[in-house]
């Protein structure tokens, strides 16, 4: 134990037997080469600073350009052990590339998949990329916070009953708020039906490490998940894994659909930090988890005490994930957020009515302790009257497919005025957030219902996401339809 009350780790390079990307970055440096690869700085410090250090490349730099050392595949194979997955790939484009790669794993275009409403924007390029048909499933609302919450698994039962043909099941678990769902029973549901489960749990890569968290997706059932190394693990910008049990995937295709996604210049010292956050997930990580976890249950139960302000908490919450939720206090989310920033705390997100702070296993005591001290104050210096949920009626707004999203994506699109949408086909996602549930998708046809829901949420002071006209007075629609 050291620093506020938080457990310390070794040496990182106590880490390196463990962790073979790592042992090879450090390796890199110790023997300070002069290169005759890329990256084009050549590990020169005085042309553009320091902002090119510790950049060594995959190929030519922690290995050698036919990867003969194999250090890449024996830090994936050491991932895939962990997670209990026959197969892992570490990717350099975030989940982004890997939910993108799981897309062209998955079928032909023109197969359905069923898919949550919630989905993240790659999600979507992935059904682009790849020509898949969505079949939307919404997740449950929880009335009086306007939050998302889990897919239910009923609704993915009347999605595939309804559409047998469809080839996969594809969620997004847990949310961005940190709400979960119930994993177990969607697997359960989709391998009923024979297709398989790939949830994006981008931000869960610390599920299943320790007992006061939920279980990670693959402990629950699921044949593919991909987790964000460096949204709650110490790893690198840009790191992320997709993990896979093939039984329902194809290895070979999932394996294409990586390298078809994937860069072919990979930054060796995100791969390297990715498996040295495995090799410490691995080693001290129910250790670390369960300090970080005592250090957000007092600030939790401090939050708790300032009127008007809730805490999301709950069996099916990231205990982790500190959503705070506006509403009751009056305060104004963006001018909290700006008093945080000016504290030197800037948080994840702050809208109107919530502000969203991620706490990792790298917190202490003393740096949640600051920031629930500056949120304290800064509720109270913006404090006003109560505001009511305003997102619920575009949450209830039922889509109207016209075309594919592919078909959208590559037809000629034009910004017209929102009161002339209607009856055109949306060539955008626009979603007020939150519950950041879509409105609107690429392909869908433009109705009045739901510029009705879009301009209440607007009007109330609601973010319209994703749009290109954020203030809604004109929308992307196909052209000439």
């Amino acid at each position: 134990m050291a620093r506020d009350g938080a457990l310390m780790p070794t040496d990182p390079r106590g880490l390196r037997t463990d962790a073979p990307l790592l042992d090879a970055w450090l390796r890199f440096h110790e023997r300070a080469p002069t290169p005759f690869t890329i990256p084009g700085h050549k590990q020169r410090h005085d042309l553009v600073g320091d902002v090119v250090a510790g950049d060594v490349p995959l190929y030519g730099g922690l290995d050698e350009v036919g990867l003969t050392v194999g250090v890449l595949a024996e830090a994936e194979a050491r991932a895939a052990r962990l997670w209990g997955a026959d197969l892992c790939r570490f990717s350099t484009g975030g989940a982004t590339h890997a939910n993108q790669a799981l897309a062209l794993a998955l079928g032909a275009p023109g197969d359905r998949v069923v898919v949550s409403r919630t989905l993240h924007r790659s999600l979507l390029l992935g059904l682009v990329l790849a020509g898949l048909d969505p079949v939307w499933v919404r997740p449950d609302l929880d009335a009086a916070t306007g939050l998302p919450l889990g897919v239910p698994p009923s609704a993915v039962a009347r999605a595939l009953a309804t559409h047998p043909e469809a080839r996969a099941v594809l969620v997004g678990d847990p949310s961005y708020v940190g709400t979960v769902g119930d994993v177990a029973g969607l697997a359960e549901v989709a391998h009923r039906h024979g297709v398989p489960l790939i949830v994006d749990a981008a931000w869960a890569a610390h599920f299943g490490f320790h007992p006061a968290l939920p279980r990670h997706a693959l402990q629950l059932g699921a044949d593919a998940v991909v987790v964000s190394a460096h949204k709650t693990l110490p790893a690198c910008s840009q790191a992320a894994l997709v993990l896979a049990r093939t039984e329902r995937l194809d290895a070979a295709r999932l394996d294409a659909g990586v390298e078809a996604t994937a860069t072919t210049s990979p930054a060796g010292a995100v791969l390297a930090s990715t498996d040295a956050a495995r090799a410490l997930l691995e080693r001290d990580g129910e250790a670390l988890l369960g300090a970080a976890l005592d250090v957000v249950r007092r600030a939790r139960a401090r939050l708790a005490e300032v009127p008007g302000l809730v805490v999301l908490d709950g069996p099916h919450v990231d205990p982790l994930k500190l959503t705070l939720l506006l509403l009751g206090t009056g305060a104004d989310g963006r001018a909290v957020e700006r008093d945080l920033v000016a504290a030197g705390l800037p948080v994840e997100a702050a809208e109107r009515d919530l502000v969203v702070a991620v706490v990792t296993l790298a917190d202490t005591a003393a740096t949640v302790g600051a920031l629930v001290d500056a949120v304290v104050a800064a509720v109270q210096r913006h404090r006003g009257p109560a505001r009511p949920v305003v997102t619920a009626a575009a949450f209830g707004v039922e889509p109207e497919p016209a075309t594919t999203p592919r078909e959208a994506f590559f037809a000629p699109a034009e910004p017209v005025a929102v009161d002339r949408a209607v009856g055109r086909v949306c060539a955008e996602l626009v979603a007020p957030y939150p519950p950041g549930v879509p409105v609107l998708a690429p392909g869908e046809r433009v109705t009045e219902a739901a510029l009705a829901a879009l301009t209440a949420a607007r009007d109330a002071g609601v973010r319209i996401a994703y749009a290109a006209d954020p203030s809604l007075a004109t929308l992307r629609v196909v052209a000439g339809r």
